[in-house]
């Protein structure tokens, strides 16, 4: 899941990251397209990396989902639910479409209590380790023109039209209200 190399890497710049999932369950790849490893979100990594383990770990180990798990269980015990989380964010970074217009539906269905603003941007990144790498040293270096805004709310379409130039990618954003 490309959001992950971008979580770890804002990480490891100094952001406060989070992350999440959007579906109703946790799906990793598995042996074939069409043959995913389904874990319900209460799974640990710890449990999904030993069956993993046990069912291929050559192939996992490959395919770097071992390591995945093994950096996952590191900083949480197991994956969270988006839909579940009543926290508030200043900014929340998608890396898919689907996975935008699921947290932007979820935002809009919440009863609005503070009108606090939250930015929601999507930033499109395959599924594979290279665009994983790239796409996360892309949306650090977003977070960090967004850190040093004066005002984000008055700035923030201005420099996603200039990132979008400069990636030659197209970004979605939308403000929510909490």
């Amino acid at each position: 899941m490309p959001s992950r190399a971008a979580s770890l890497e804002t990480v490891k710049r100094g952001f406060s990251v989070r992350s999440f999932g959007t579906g109703t369950h946790v799906k990793l790849p598995g042996p074939a397209p069409d043959k995913p490893n389904v874990y319900d979100f209460k799974t640990t990594y710890d449990q999904m990396y030993n069956d993993l383990l046990r069912k291929d770990k050559e192939l996992y180990t490959q395919n770097g989902i071992l390591h995945m798990l093994d950096r996952n269980k590191r900083i949480k015990p197991r994956p969270e639910r988006f839909q579940n989380c009543k926290d508030v964010f200043d900014l929340i970074l998608t890396c898919e479409e689907r996975v935008y217009d699921q947290v932007v539906e979820d935002l809009n269905s919440r009863e609005q209590e503070t009108c606090q603003p939250v930015h929601v941007i999507n930033v499109d990144i395959q599924d594979n380790h290279e665009e994983a790498t790239l796409g996360a040293f892309l949306i650090c270096e977003l977070c960090q023109c967004i850190q040093h805004t004066e005002d984000m709310e008055n700035e923030i379409d201005e420099l996603l039209q200039e990132f979008e130039e400069k990636s030659g990618r197209t970004f979605l954003h939308t403000v929510c209200f909490y």
